[in-house]
């Protein structure tokens, strides 16, 4: 019979790591028991109370993950160290089932130790960082995100999406009408716009004709939208749009107008190419996200 596999730290770590999430599903379940369905107060506290708790596990994880990895480099170098002792005697001789089970064992000792790295490097990345801090800054609103396509067309299809979710046909408006409204919006309003727009290469504001490459660069290709094009979609739509950012607080345009803001979350970290927009929607309950 051969002998049970020895446990390697990271093994270890991630077994820990795995009971402890259970535990915390379990945590969850018990308060999401204790909070009648009814009670609306009480729901919207348990959303951030959830969130909180879920943050706080991931960030634990993290530090202990960070440690692990740091101690692990400096056990190497001791037991390299170690190795290099001459034994008494001569070594017994190893069979070929024990070299095969040796081989098992560091295959997946160094397997245990690519996920314990890829887990570090994930929780300390920015991208989880921001959705986390994002995730929570919504859920004070009762929102989560809703993801976009990262296409260059991000900003208008978020907006096109808020819309939509108004379920009110008579505001809907795709993404090609979005794009041709704001780029008509910003050559009728020149001076709202060309004062804020300068040649890269020369620092002076651009020429008539450097602006309306601009504009028909917005209505005719994937350009990306920011800040100029928010300005002229509320004006647009003569809506305000809220947009949520890890950083600091949201930013407020079209202030002046009434009606529900349109509600976009801007993401530094979200994909390779850096920045991006996506949609919000309502959370999701989470009395019932288990279908209870």
């Amino acid at each position: 019979m051969e002998d049970e596999a020895v446990e390697t730290p990271e093994e270890q770590l991630a077994k820990q790591h795995r009971k402890e999430k259970k535990e915390m599903q379990a945590e969850i379940q018990r308060m999401k028991n204790a909070v009648p369905k009814n009670d609306k107060k009480k729901r919207k506290q348990l959303t951030e109370d959830i969130a909180k708790l879920e943050a706080d596990l991931n960030q634990k994880h993290e530090e202990e993950l960070r440690r692990l990895t740091s101690d692990t480099k400096v056990d190497g170098v001791l037991n390299g160290v170690e190795g290099m002792k001459v034994g008494d005697g001569e070594q017994p001789r190893v069979t070929k089932a024990q070299k095969r089970r040796d081989k098992k064992a560091a295959q997946e000792k160094e397997r245990e130790s690519r996920i314990a790295d890829a887990e570090v490097e994930n929780l300390q990345g920015a991208r989880h960082q921001e959705g986390l801090i994002l995730a929570q800054k919504l859920a004070q609103k009762q929102l989560q995100i809703r993801e976009i396509s990262s296409d260059g067309h991000c900003l208008y299809r978020a907006v096109e999406d808020q819309l939509a979710q108004r379920s009110k046909p008579q505001s809907l408006m795709s993404v090609k009408e979005l794009r041709s409204q704001t780029a008509e919006h910003m050559r009728n309003h020149a001076g709202d716009f060309l004062p804020f727009l300068t040649n890269p290469n020369t620092g002076d504001m651009y020429t008539t004709d450097e602006f309306e490459k601009y504009c028909s660069d917005v209505e005719h290709t994937a350009a990306w939208g920011g800040q100029l094009e928010l300005r002229a979609l509320t004006q647009v739509l003569q809506l305000p749009i809220d947009v949520v950012q890890s950083s600091s607080a949201a930013i407020k345009i079209g202030e002046e107008f009434d009606g529900e803001p349109i509600t976009l979350v801007y993401m530094r970290h979200a994909y390779g190419l850096g920045e991006h927009y996506n949609s919000v929607e309502r959370l999701k309950d989470p009395a019932n996200a288990d279908g209870s």
